[in-house]
């Protein structure tokens, strides 16, 4: 019978790949060592195996995301196309902070494509990074947070973190207006708490007590620790990278900033999706349970990075990882969500499942030019075929999750992504920047990993540069 293994790879145990490998002896028939074989005895395969090391033979990549990045050409188009970009907010926004946005970043998006084109390249990208960031996020921010300025969630959030200190729940029960609906998880409250805790007597208690900064904080914590876990440190990479240039990019782009300077609230959605990924990749059970179970408490769009995380770990390490963090995904989840669904269960279904869906007498004011938008504009058929057609690509989605299990972090985050940008191009009500979770899912996994592919997962661990002796016989 003809074996199908890789030469000189080991075994893998488990489902697909192993938690540990086993050694596979290798024979040289050779009586001396000739040039450029290895010494008598000697085997060319790294071993042991570290924990989290892939079992895939790594393969160099062809293209390199942050290279592309890195020229010019992509540079400068990119400045341009955000400076259009915020520079249509003024024109076509009827929404005071957007239009004041875009007044200041459109500026700092076209100083900092003049940048790129002018400077040297040594200094091109951080100094047009640093541009952007400031033009576009910092400045809008302090100026709105110091006017106590904001899009609506951040005054829900914060009164949601209020009523959990006086009365131990975290949504009214009986809501009158938009304003009064809290269509988040329980713990979508803990970011108001600053804001109840320091008040906004003073302009720093305003800036520091807005729940936008800690929306922010959680999103750059993540995912710098993302970053961390998927950075290459193989032989032909150049050594690990500072992420800095990078965040401060994705930050300063109109996917970002414009979420972070008005809103914000689903930046720490967005940062622990990707955080989730990078640790199941790692076979970290524990903190990956307890991410997952961080972004199904802050909103219910966040349950599929669950089983796609479960699967992944499943894929890769076996059924008692995946089985782990299952556990405390779940359990942790449903002990911050059941006080709520005890003491407030009407309330929970109302404004957390009824109030997005569009369902309710007050109509969530989300809205976009999106198709299922367009389709629930018709009446009650509209509504209906919406959620039919919704429901039906999801199952699709699941069927593929179930079919083609991910074997990576960038894997898993494409498929995570796929599902959800379904979700809101379907949904009956939803806006363009809810996009910005599954752009970011699929952008910055590979910023990370330095590669485009999704089939081979990174090997976390330097090979060494002698080769160590192999197993003895018997």
């Amino acid at each position: 019978m003809v074996s199908t293994r890789t030469p000189g790879y080991s075994r893998p145990r488990g489902r697909f790949t192993g938690r540990r490998r086993t050694p596979a002896q290798t024979f040289l028939t050779e009586t001396s060592s000739g040039p450029g074989r290895p010494p008598r005895g000697f085997s060319v395969r790294p071993f042991p195996r570290q924990r989290g090391e892939s079992t895939f033979p790594p393969t160099p990549d062809r293209l390199n995301p942050a290279a592309l990045a890195s020229t010019r050409t992509v540079q400068l188009v990119g400045c341009l196309i955000a400076a259009g970009w915020a520079a249509a907010f003024p024109l076509v926004s009827d929404l005071p902070n957007q239009k004041q946005w875009g007044l200041i970043a459109a500026p700092a998006y076209a100083l900092a494509g003049l940048l790129c084109l002018t400077l040297p390249r040594r200094y091109a990208a951080r100094t047009a990074a640093a541009v952007a960031l400031v033009g576009a996020v910092l400045v809008p921010l302090g100026l709105l947070a110091l006017h106590g300025r904001h899009q609506s969630e951040v005054m829900v959030v914060e009164r949601s973190a209020h009523l959990l200190l006086t009365t131990g729940d975290v949504y009214l029960p009986h809501p009158l207006v938009v304003t009064d609906y809290n269509p988040y998880l329980p713990a979508m409250a803990l970011f108001g708490l600053p804001r109840q805790l320091l008040g906004d007597a003073t302009g720093f208690a305003k800036v520091a007590g807005d729940a936008r900064i800690w929306f922010a904080l959680t999103f750059f914590v993540c995912l710098l620790a993302a970053w961390r876990l998927l950075r290459p440190t193989r032989p032909d990479s150049d050594g690990p990278r500072p992420p800095l240039l990078p965040l401060a990019v994705l930050t300063a782009s109109p996917l970002i900033a414009l979420a972070l300077v008005v809103g914000g609230v689903d930046l720490p959605l967005i940062g622990v999706c990707c955080l989730a990924m990078a640790l199941a990749e790692r076979d970290r059970t524990v903190g990956a349970g307890l991410v997952l179970a961080l972004a199904c408490t802050l909103k219910w769009t966040a349950w599929p990075a669950l089983p796609v995380a479960v699967l992944l770990l499943w894929r890769l390490y076996g059924r008692r990882p995946a089985a782990r963090t299952a556990l405390i995904g779940t359990g942790v989840s449903v002990a911050v969500i059941l006080p709520s669904v005890l003491t407030q269960a009407d309330a929970l279904r109302e404004q957390v499942v009824r109030f997005p869906l569009g369902m309710t007498a007050i109509r969530t004011p989300a809205g976009s030019p999106l198709p299922g938008k367009v389709l629930a504009g018709f009446g009650p058929t509209g509504h209906a075929i919406s959620l039919a057609l919704m429901t039906v690509a999801l199952i699709a989605v699941a069927i593929w999750l179930l079919a083609r299990p991910p074997v990576s972090a960038i894997a898993a985050a494409d498929l995570l992504a796929a599902g959800l940008a379904i979700a809101f191009m379907l949904a009956p009500a939803g806006r363009f920047g809810y996009l910005a979770l599954p752009a970011v899912l699929v952008i910055w996994p590979r910023l990370a990993a330095r590669r485009w592919s999704s089939r081979r997962p990174v090997v976390p661990g330097r090979v060494p540069d002698l080769p160590e002796p192999a197993l003895p016989r018997g």
